[in-house]
């Protein structure tokens, strides 16, 4: 549904985005993550025809952003960060202005604005002007306008940006909901939203890719991942180190934390190690310590994220 072929974009001698690819295809929710001023906001722009290419190409299905501008922009939904309304409308009354521009008449207009006011939970302000709102559902009424239309294609920047707990919640579900029969993109610096409702994760840094797969194979390239952590009481961490040592199948053990006598330790896999937990279990058993916890980590994507886009530099 989405393809994007060698984008580049310039600032005089700032290259922001660089030889940037990939695709999405329908059912999945892409997340795309950089630090500020990776490119992400450009390459967004970029994609949804607001900013123009340097080099590359777009394609929204089978239309071209650039040869066919008008029927690529009307197969997607767009929610830039710091989207404009118009504060002396209703909520109702501007979501019906979008219908018309969106070429939507008669009963089918009506229809698509209740449906998206009952959608987006914007019934108890629908007759109330904009400027009154709260930051949220201000938030909550420029997303309903990208999605008005029912479009195959939706490209999100924050979207869960001024919301509370509540209505992130919310707000996520929908799009995972949504995400089943569209192709999305969501540019986010929420690590946890993307553990929420993302299929796959890409990486920019420096206007440069450099990480694209399932969020479960990111977590997979933590320092931590694989590694067991455990809390014993009563034990002095030299003892359990000094026994765990011993294993093969360990590589090294750490303190995280020992206090009245409870001590948490992290174990981590000797090279091609797969089953540690169940070794570990084993081995307190036979020593007869007391154990609270033993669980294996899965890989933080905040660890991953900070490893990847540690470098120098600003491509905004």
């Amino acid at each position: 549904m989405i393809e994007a072929k060698n984008l580049k974009k310039w600032y005089g001698t700032n290259c922001a985005v660089n030889d940037v690819s990939f695709d999405v295809k329908k059912g999945e929710v892409l997340g795309f993550l950089g630090p500020n001023g990776a490119g992400k906001s450009t390459t967004m722009r970029m994609i949804t025809g607001f900013l123009h290419l340097d080099g590359g190409s777009v394609r929204i299905g089978e239309r071209s952003i650039e040869d066919e501008p008008v029927a690529a922009k009307a197969m997607m939904g767009y929610l830039p960060e710091n989207a404009p309304l118009y504060s002396d409308m209703s909520v109702q009354g501007f979501l019906d202005y979008i219908a018309k521009l969106r070429g939507l008449r008669g009963q089918d207009r009506k229809r698509a604005v209740a449906e998206t006011i009952e959608t987006c939970s914007l019934e108890s302000v629908r007759h109330k002007t904009i400027q009154t709102l709260s930051k949220g559902y201000r938030h909550r009424t420029c997303f309903a306008q990208s999605i008005l239309h029912d479009p195959d294609v939706l490209i999100m920047d924050e979207p869960t940006d001024g919301l509370d707990p509540n209505q992130k919640h919310e707000m996520r579900n929908l799009i995972k909901r949504m995400g089943e029969r569209k192709a999305i993109i969501i540019s986010t610096h929420i690590l946890e939203e993307v553990d929420a409702i993302c299929s796959r994760v890409i990486v920019i840094n420096n206007g440069e890719l450099v990480a694209d797969g399932l969020p479960s194979e990111l977590r997979a390239r933590s320092k931590i991942a694989g590694a067991v952590t455990m809390t014993i009481d009563k034990q002095p961490f030299e003892e359990i180190s000094q026994r765990l040592k011993k294993m093969t199948e360990v590589d090294k053990v750490v303190c995280l934390d020992q206090e009245n006598g409870v001590c948490r330790v992290r174990a981590f896999p000797a090279e091609g190690v797969d089953n540690l937990a169940g070794k570990l279990h084993e081995a307190v058993a036979r020593s007869g310590w007391a154990l609270t916890e033993l669980h294996t980590e899965q890989g933080r994507l905040d660890d991953v994220f900070r490893e990847i886009t540690s470098s120098e530099g600003d491509a905004k």
